[in-house]
Order: structure tokens, then sequence, then C-alpha cells
């Protein structure tokens, strides 16, 4: 049986033996089983778990056992050749993109996992954007080598093609589809071959096949030169033909992989149990350490210039909160990556974007939802801290006295919204307080009022986003809810420039109310979100009154004017007004810049916006001409088709008002064989037909 306290055992390693990896892919390429065989070569856990089984380690949600699918990233620690692997297990639907991108913000390095049959998927590339957005070097594994249509060679060309990555290809196969059994190390030039035990455990190394020994020479004769490349010394033997060692090969490439140059790239078959090793030792060899990243810049909260820390213990204290969870046993905990200096248990940190001191009462290190608790964490680690109350996903903690602000993860707006309310009148605040520990959670999950309807709205980044989140208010708090059907969330806008003047008087017996202001809108680009610009000169409103007109404004965007959605991407410029040295008042300014705001938009052309996703369809040939009919009727615009194996890939943005039940509508289509993916694109203005539809239908 694997020793469960192996971590604590082990834990004082050099900062250079440390290496925090994600596993990251497009949904199904296999990232679960490829991490349960981590663990089990590492004996990290005694047996493979099995995602089909529901026995699987990182996936350890009832939802996620039962849906056969990741929905939060875990976190755990193995060793591998006295190396420390702490690794984020991360989700592949889009829905639960925020669990990706909060991992990657603070891991050194990542394993992409390929399918290779479908070879680079969508959500593939959004992942590897996101990388790119937190630099992160990594290296690639070519999953499922066993499946029909598995195909090396066209899912490398698509990682060069579709990624614009540089791929070191470190192995080829050897055989295919069933018959894939190893692979031939290109660097060693030995063939790897799994046949000793069913779990994977033993394999024989050995000469390689005659017929692969052309192809292995070829591919060793490309690898050499792109390592030489990315070296001065080392080109200068290559091109003079002299002998470069293994040793000088591995250095070599660990700088260029470290320095995002060179994408090393592995093949084989997680669920047989072949092929995994070599990514182990990949990660040992060519992934980066904490002492390879050096250190880690942010900004003085103080001055806003810029402050650095080096990555290590003996440096002041700083770390960022990535993840915030509730714990049943332990109430709120918060996922940790210590980035220099170190942290005892009972002692305080402060929490430089609250500006409050935080007691942190425990230290725990997590193996999913396993925990052992710790006396002290060290810069390099990712650590869980029991004790912060006020903590929020992104936060900094460092030491009062030198503090740093480090940088934010930025999150993905929701695009889909629906009605909540509870059974009873009685659990009113029960729902509140289950409403609110989840938006603590989960950062794309937004929750508000609408205070004309009362209901209550919950927003996040797809259906079934929505739809696990009721249901883990169900299991974990006992809270049982009314659900309305899903919403889009649309926006307005406004297209070009208007002024406006708004004035609010009113007399009564005593003092009056009198607020007067004159602003003008203009729009702004997509995604910018609101800004107000102050151009009063004079005095002509007195400073404390303009904060109220900004106010009075962003409650008018807020509650929308055309339909009621939110406004948004506008500019608004105050830029006169006057007032009454008796009768004016916040609450009076604050009414002028509302009534201002709504006049000015009503004449800046005021549109609709919607979601638009970008949606990829898979069909055998014979459905291609049926899906694309019903994706048009969809107000959805065809960007292209591709072939893939022997299915056709339709590639399209649709909006998402038109995509309701559309994974039921697909299989209707075509019997059960077509698969959807999509995620959220951009913002487009509604047609006016459907605009006016819309009106006529709230009438």
């Amino acid at each position: 049986m694997a020793d469960r306290n192996i971590v604590t055992k082990n834990r004082n390693v050099p900062l250079d033996k440390i290496r925090n990896v994600g596993i990251i892919a497009h949904i199904d390429s296999g990232k679960t089983t490829t991490t349960e065989r981590i663990l089990f070569y590492t004996g990290r856990s005694y047996k493979i778990g099995d995602i089909d089984e529901g026995t699987t380690q990182m996936d350890w949600m009832p939802q996620e056992r039962e849906r056969g699918i990741t929905i939060v990233s875990a976190a755990t620690t193995t060793f591998w050749k006295d190396m420390r692997i702490n690794i984020i297990d991360t989700p592949g639907h889009v829905d639960f993109t925020a669990e990706v991108e909060r991992s990657l913000r603070v891991l050194d390095g990542g394993v992409i996992v390929f399918d290779a049959e479908e070879g680079v998927q969508s959500q593939s590339e959004t992942v590897w954007r996101q990388a790119d957005k937190y630099k992160v070097p990594r290296i690639c594994f070519i999953n499922k080598m066993d499946k029909l249509g598995a195909n090396f060679e066209g899912t490398v060309k698509e990682i060069e093609d579709r990624l614009a990555a540089n791929p070191a290809i470190m192995v080829i196969p050897i055989g295919k589809e069933q018959d894939f059994t190893g692979i031939i190390d290109l660097l060693n030039m030995k063939a790897m071959v799994w046949d000793k035990d069913p779990e994977g455990t033993e394999y024989s190394i050995g000469d390689i096949p005659e017929n692969l020994k052309k192809p292995a020479e070829v591919a060793r004769g490309a690898l050499l030169e792109k390592i030489a490349e990315t070296d001065d010394i080392l080109l200068d033997k290559y091109l003079h033909n002299k002998e470069i060692s293994v040793d000088e090969l591995k250095k070599a490439l660990r700088a260029a992989v470290i320095a995002y140059k060179l994408i090393p790239v592995y093949c084989g078959t997680s669920l047989r149990n072949k092929g995994v090793q070599p990514v182990l030792d990949a990660i040992v060899d060519y992934l980066p350490s904490p002492l390879d990243l050096k250190e880690i810049q942010g900004l003085d909260p103080k001055t806003d210039k810029p402050e650095v820390r080096k990555l290590s213990p003996d440096e002041r204290f700083s770390a960022l909160s990535f993840k915030i969870q509730l714990d049943p046993h332990v109430g709120k905990i918060t996922y940790t990556r210590i980035y220099s200096g170190t942290l005892k248990s009972g002692s305080y940190v402060y929490n430089v974007n609250q500006g409050k001191q935080e007691r942190v009462s425990r230290i725990l290190l997590m193996h999913a939802n396993q925990r052992e608790e710790i006396d002290t964490a060290y810069a390099g680690e990712i650590v869980v801290l029991v004790g912060p109350k006020d903590t929020k996903t992104g936060d900094t903690l460092a030491d009062q006295l030198h503090p740093i602000l480090l940088e934010k993860i930025s999150f993905p707006e929701p695009v889909i919204s629906l009605a909540i309310e509870p059974k009873t009148k009685a659990d009113q605040e029960k729902l509140a307080y289950a409403l609110q520990r989840l938006s603590e959670e989960d950062p794309t999950f937004k929750v508000k009022i609408n205070h004309e309807t009362g209901q209550t709205i919950m927003s996040g980044m797809g259906e079934l986003h929505l739809e696990i989140l009721v249901d883990r208010m169900k299991r974990e708090m006992g809270m049982h809810a009314n659900v309305g059907k899903p919403q889009v969330a649309y926006k307005e806008t406004i297209s070009k420039e208007a002024d406006a003047e708004a004035k609010y008087i009113k007399q009564t017996g005593g003092r009056g109310q009198y607020g007067h202001c004159l602003i003008r809108v203009q729009p702004l680009g997509r995604g910018e979100g609101f800004k107000f610009v102050n151009k009063i000169k004079g005095g002509n409103i007195p400073g404390e009154f303009i904060p109220s007109v900004e106010k009075g404004i962003i409650e008018a965007m807020e509650k929308g004017v055309l339909l009621g959605y939110p406004l948004v991407d506008l500019e608004a410029t105050l830029y006169d007004g006057s007032y009454h040295d008796v009768d004016s008042s916040d609450i009076a300014f604050k009414i002028a810049g509302s009534m201002a705001l709504q006049d000015a938009v009503k004449k800046a052309g005021l549109t609709l916006i919607e979601p638009i996703m970008k949606l990829e369809v898979t069909v055998p040939e014979e459905y291609m001409g049926v899906t694309i009919g019903d994706i048009s009727s969809k107000r959805g615009k065809i960007l292209g088709t591709e072939k893939r194996g022997n299915s056709t890939v339709i590639k399209a943005y649709v909006p998402l008002a038109e995509l309701s039940g559309y994974v039921t509508i697909l299989r209707s289509l075509t019997e059960g064989r077509g698969i959807p993916y999509m995620e959220p694109s951009h913002y487009e203005e509604v047609p006016q037909n459907v605009v006016k539809s819309m009106a006529e239908s709230r009438k």
C-alpha cells in the first residue's frame, strides 16, 4: 500500500528539485487518466484509478465521478527520481475555464495532452493561449496512440501550424492503433516497449526494430538540429560534425524549453499504461524549478513602482491566493502558491489587496481531497491555508513591513444566467448564504438581485456550469431550489456620440432638491467597459457632488434603457452643470446623472449586443450538409470545414441565444454521431428585426 505521508517525510528538498506542473487539455483528451498513471508510477497511489468506474483520486467530487469529467482543479504532491512534483489536474470543459486560468497563473510548467486522433481541438487552442499569457514552459503528450485513426505526425504538424509552436519530437511511436507497443527514445536511440506487465510498471529497453532504424535516424538528426540552433556552442559543434553528448543536448534543451523556444513532444496511451514514464522524466529534465525562474515581479502598493522578489526561502514572504474552497470539515480554505520566504502555522500574513492582516491557523498539503498538516511552508510550495477570512481569489499575501502586489488573475465575464428561488420562503436566507459561498469559490459565477422583479439571478459560463452549481447546493448544503430557464446575458451599448442635459428640481415645503448636469456619451471598443471623465471647470458643480453624478450614471447603466439589460462599452463625460447653495445634495445630483445618461443614450444609437459562441461540430461526412443547414438557420456564420479522419469538423460562430438544447438537436440530426464543442468568443450586435421581436414579446 502506498504511504499516505510520503510528502511530509520528504518535504525538505532543495528548490531546484521542485516542479510545479499542471496537466492541461481539451475535454476527453485523457488528462485525468494521465494524472492517475503518474500517481501510480510514482508510488503516490497503489491502485490505478479508472474514470468509467468512478475510482479516480483526482476527480473526487460526486458530480465528477458521475459525469466522468473534471470540474475543479485538484492538487497533489508526489516524487519521481528524488524530485518533488506538485501537480494540478485541471478541467477540460470550457465552462470551467476559470480553474485552468487560475492554475496556470501559479504553475511553473505545463503538460499539454492531445488526443492522437482528434489532434489540436478548440479547447487545446484556448488553454495554449492561456499558457502563453502566463509564459508557462510546457511539454506535449500525444495520448491515445492506440485509438483507431491515431495520427502522431498529423498531430505534431497541427501543433506547429495551429498553435505556432516549435515542437521538438523526442520520441517516435512503434506501431499505431491496436499495434502500438512502445516508443523510440531519439536522444538515446533505444526502443522502449511496454510488454512486461499489464499495469505498465515495467518495460523493456532494447535495440530499435530494423524497419524503424532509418526513420529514427532521420528524426534524431532533425531533433539535434533543432536543439543545436538554440545554443551557440552546440551549433558550432553540429556544423563541424563534432560529437554532441546526450547530457549536453539535455542541458541545452532544458534552457530552450524554459526560454519558450522549444516544446518537447512525447506520445503514448495512458489508458493502456504505455509511454507515461518518459513524460515523468521530461517533467524532471526539462520543466523549470522555482530556481530556474529566479524571481517574480510585482508592484509596491504604496508607490506603484516595480518590486521584485527572488524565489527563495531566504527572501521576504510573498504568496498568491489562487483558489478559495469551502471544505465541509475545516471551513474556508485558501489554495496558495508561496513565491518567496517561509510561512509558519499560527502566524499572521498581510493581505495587500484588502489592506488587512489575516491569521493562518493551520497549513495543509492536499492530495485531491485528502490533507496532511504541516508546520511551515517554504518558497516554491503550493499549500492550503486555514484561517484567512477575507482573502479572495487573486489576492497577494505578503510581509506587512515589505508588501508587494502581484499580478491578479483575470477571468472571463459570464455569458448565461438563470433565475433561482428557494422552494419555501423560510429558505430565503439559506439560499443567499449558499450563493454567496459558491461565488466566493468561483470568480466566474456571479449573483445579483433584480430589484424590479425581486428575482435572484445567477450567471455563469454555460448551462453545464450552472447545472453543476445548482447540484452542489442541493448535495453539499441541502438547499433545494426552483430554477428558471437559462437566459442569455445580453448587453446594451451605443453606436455614436450624443449630449444630454438633465435638471432635477423639487420644491417642497422646506428645503428643496436641485441637481443640474450636462454629459456627453461616446462609444468605446468592445469589452472596454465604462469610463467616467470629469471635465468640470470653475466649480460649476462642487467637487463633492461629482461622485454622486457618476454613481447615478452607473446605476442607470446597470438597469439599462432599451430592454433593461446592462449598458456597456461607453464613456460618459461630465462637462457642465450648475448647483444651488442650499438645495443641492448628493441625491439630487445622483438623480440628475441618471436622467442625463438615459436621455443621452437614447440619442446615441442604442443597440443590443449578444454573446457569440465559437462552435465546432465533428460529424460523419454524410451528415455534413444537414448540420451546416441547421447552423445557418440559427443565424450561424460558417467559418469553414476540415477533414479529420473519417469525420468533418464544421467551424462556425453562432449566437448563444440560438443554441439552447443544441446537443439534443444535433444528436437527432446525426443519429447520435455528431459531437459539438462550444466556447464563448465575443459580443456582436443583435439584428434589428430580432430586437424588435424581443421588445414586442415583453409588452
